[in-house]
Parts: structure tokens; C-alpha cells; sequence
């Protein structure tokens, strides 16, 4: 280690952190010191460790506890000319041996760090998972929503990993479908379970990535939905065709002032409820299109309930502690005066909605395309026979397997996957549309689904 001109250096930590959250790691790292590559070299001491990973087959790296730098700014011009140093150094390293930017930025909030990254994407947005502290799973969902909120705007944050055989693995997996983030889990080997890995990974490796980091919903910004015993956390995003609501109890732990660490403040907080409706989501009308008239249908992922909402209604939910829903708002087209139409996706998946890739309405008849007047019940009490002509093709291109569902104002007169008529049901009562996606041979495969109406 000489060729880096390493020497012992000492932590000295801001009294803000010592008296918010002191460390016995930090105390001793006072103490005892620790290793510092002089900034001039720290090029090198990155470049030749990730030259050798790459050579080994790796793509990609963790940097972990970056904001130690803060402290180390003695005799190397202050903390911030040493940050930037090693934020530059690093950066510069990365690029050379990971062409795809391969890079997670962890324990990097700090001012310095954050302000001297131009090229790092993923940032850790959490304090790590931790399986076995029970106090710390619904904070860790209130904390990377309201972090996001800010590191979203510039990186994109990592939400952490989670364990999926676990009690607490629905209410993570479901956070992470919103979060817009990588998914990825840190089970022991072997101990997995699949069920719940298959509503987040689809056969070929692939996730249904929602398109955004999910932020917190508007009337969310001010609540405390950790502590103030009333309020339920509405995390928002989009996909290419709808939008997305997760909502989440997080009541009953948090960070305490006195103790300094997260614990149990409520043991058996109350069962909440609250409502959503499809102006959660911030950018449903741009995802929507031109002539869209506010109504949406809702997927609620749990219960698998489908409601037809009006233009500003809203959709009650109520949850106990460490439940959640996933609300998919779904715009819907009218296609003419008695039929409208709007997909969903994967019914199985925890983001169903980001099944869908493309939505196009094709008319087939002489019939004119007609935009909604109003009368909800013109549409819903007529039913036109299944003997008619075709009044429009649905064309849809679909990414993933298993159970496919849309809403149908009317019975569909045929089904389509990739040109071959496939069965489907339909429920008249919610006009739920469903049918079979079988498992496609190729990586990345889209489906196309034609749904004639």
C-alpha cells in the first residue's frame, strides 16, 4: 500500500452527528484511526481494484460509507476539496472499467458528496434493511418515500434489498414495485420464497419497472405517516399507460431523540383508513393523453377488486400496521356512446399496470369516435349483442405471462395473442376482461393483444 502514500487518519466527527446519532464504530475509528489514500493517488488505489474486478467477470460495485470522508478534511485542504477528490477519483475509475456505470453509491448524503457527483446514477435512498428489528420495517418505507422526494430529482434511489422469506417481505416487495427502484433481495440460499418473487420478476429476469422514483402523494407531504397515529402513506408513480398508488400503515416506530436509535413507540397501533382517487397520482392526465375526461378504473392489487371511478371520486382503503395496497389507476378510453375501454395488465404481478408498453384504438367501423357525454349508466345498462361488427381493435403490447385483465365496458366480440384467437372471460358485473399469457421463448418478448369491441 506505500505507492498510494497511506497514512493513519482520525474521524472528527460535527457535533450535530455525535449528538444525533453517535456510534461506537465512529468512536473507535477516533481512536484507533484508519487508512486514507492520499487524495493525489486515490485515482490509482480505485482504477487498479476495479481493473482486477472487472477482469473477474464483475459489472458493478457498492461503495459504501462515503460520507467518512467528511470527517478525514485535516491537512488535505478540508472536507470538502478531499470529498470532491474522491468523488472524481472514484467516478473517473468507474467509467474506465464499467462501460455501463455500474456503481451504487451507499452512506453518500452527505453535502460534499452529493454536490460532487456528476456521474453516479444510484444512490441509496434508506438505512439498510434489518431483518431482525422489528421496529425498523415500517420506518424504513416512510423514510425512502420522503427521501426520494428529494433524491429523485437528480439520481436515482436504491431502495435497499429485503429478504422475501420473511413476515414482513409482502409490505417491502410491494414498497419496492412502487419505488420505481432495482429490485433485489439478500435471502441465505435457499431459503426463498418464490411466490412473491414471481409478483416482482418476471421468467426471464426482468421486473416491471415503474417509469419514476416513487415520491410521496401531495396531501402526504406534511403528514407524518410514521407517528402522528392518523395518517397512511400514498406513495405514487406511473407506468407507460396508468398510474400507481401503494399505500402503506407505517404507524408505530420511529427514530427516538432519547435512546438514540429507531424503536417501537406504539405497540399495537390502530387500524387506519383513508382513501386514493387518480389525482394521487401527479402526472396521471399527461400519461392519460389528450381528451381524456377524468375517469379511471382501479386495480386494487390485494383484495383484486376492480372499480369504475368518476371524474374526482375517491376509493376507500383501510389498513392495520405493516399492510399495504397497490392501487392501479387506469385511464379509461371511450371508444364510442356505449363502449369504453381501459387496460390493466398482470393481475398477479405487484405492478400489474407495468405490463402494458402500448394502447392503441383502432376503429373498424363507419360508427365515429365519440368522447364520453356524462351519463355513466347509458354505457353500463346497455348491452349490445355479441353478433354485431366490430365497432374497434384493441392493440396492445404486453411484456410478461400469466393471468392479462382489462376493463370492458362491453363484452368483447374475440380475443387475440400474437394473431391466434385465445379464450377469455369477462365479468359483466365489473367488465373485467381476462385471459392467459403463456411464457414467451425470448427475453424482453412483447406480446401483442388485439381485443376486438
Amino acid at each position: 500500500m506505500e505507492h498510494y502514500d497511506t497514512a493513519l487518519a482520525y474521524p472528527v466527527q460535527s457535533p450535530g452527528v455525535m449528538g444525533n446519532q453517535p456510534d461506537i464504530v465512529m468512536d473507535s475509528l477516533a481512536v484507533h484511526g484508519l487508512g486514507l489514500v492520499h487524495p493525489k493517488k486515490v485515482f490509482n488505489f480505485y482504477n487498479e481494484l476495479h481493473a482486477y474486478l472487472a477482469s473477474c467477470g464483475v459489472d458493478g460495485v457498492k461503495v459504501d460509507v462515503q460520507n467518512i470522508i467528511e470527517t478525514l478534511g485535516a491537512g488535505h485542504g478540508g472536507r470538502v476539496s478531499l470529498t470532491r477528490s474522491y468523488v472524481q477519483a472514484l467516478e473517473a475509475s468507474i467509467s474506465r472499467n464499467f462501460p455501463d456505470n455500474g456503481c451504487i453509491a451507499c452512506m453518500c448524503h452527505n453535502t460534499d458528496g452529493i454536490y460532487s457527483t456528476k456521474q453516479t446514477a444510484v444512490v441509496r435512498a434508506s438505512d439498510d434493511f434489518y431483518p431482525r428489528d422489528p421496529a425498523s420495517h415500517t420506518i424504513h418505507i416512510s423514510s425512502v418515500a420522503y427521501n426520494t422526494l428529494f433524491l429523485g430529482e437528480f439520481m436515482q434511489p436504491d431502495w435497499d434489498m429485503f429478504h422475501s422469506l420473511h413476515p414482513a417481505a409482502d409490505y417491502h416487495a410491494a414498497a419496492r414495485a412502487v419505488g420505481g427502484c432495482a429490485i433485489y433481495v439478500s435471502d441465505k440460499p435457499g431459503n426463498h420464497n418464490f411466490e412473491l418473487l414471481k409478483k416482482l420478476v418476471l421468467p426471464d429476469g426482468s421486473v416491471l419497472r415503474t417509469q419514476l422514483p416513487g415520491r410521496p402523494t401531495v396531501d402526504c407531504l406534511f403528514a407524518d405517516p410514521a407517528r402522528d397515529g392518523i395518517s397512511l402513506l400514498k406513495i405514487w408513480n406511473v407506468n407507460k399507460c396508468s398510474g400507481v398508488v401503494g399505500v402503506f400503515n407505517c404507524q408505530g416506530a420511529g427514530w427516538c431523540k432519547v435512546t438514540k436509535k429507531t424503536r417501537i413507540h406504539d405497540a399495537s397501533p390502530g387500524t387506519l383508513t383513508g382513501s386514493v382517487c387518480a389525482n394521487d397520482v401527479d402526472s396521471i392526465a399527461q400519461v392519460a393523453g389528450a381528451g381524456w375526461n377524468g375517469e379511471s378504473v382501479v386495480y386494487a392489487h390485494r383484495s383484486g377488486e376492480l372499480v369504475r371511478l368518476p371524474k374526482g371520486a375517491s376509493m376507500p382503503v383501510t389498513l392495520k400496521v405493516l399492510e399495504y395496497e397497490l392501487f392501479h389507476f387506469c385511464p379509461v378510453k371511450e371508444i364510442s356512446n356505449t363502449i369504453s375501454f381501459a387496460p390493466i395488465g398482470l393481475l398477479d404481478m405487484f405492478n400489474s399496470s407495468g405490463a402494458v408498453e402500448k394502447f392503441e384504438v383502432q376503429m373498424t367501423s363507419n360508427e365515429k369516435l365519440q368522447f364520453f357525454d356524462g351519463e355513466v349508466s347509458s354505457e353500463l345498462t346497455t348491452s349490445l349483442g355479441n353478433n354485431r361488427n366490430p365497432t374497434a381493435a384493441i392493440s396492445l403490447k404486453v411484456r410478461g405471462c400469466g393471468r392479462f385483465g382489462a376493463y370492458s365496458s362491453q363484452h368483447p366480440l374475440k380475443c387475440c395473442v400474437d394473431n391466434a384467437d385465445t379464450h377469455f372471460n369477462y365479468d359483466s358485473a365489473t367488465g373485467l376482461v381476462t385471459l392467459t399469457l403463456p411464457v414467451p421463448s425470448e427475453e424482453m418478448y412483447r406480446w401483442h393483444v388485439e381485443i376486438q369491441v
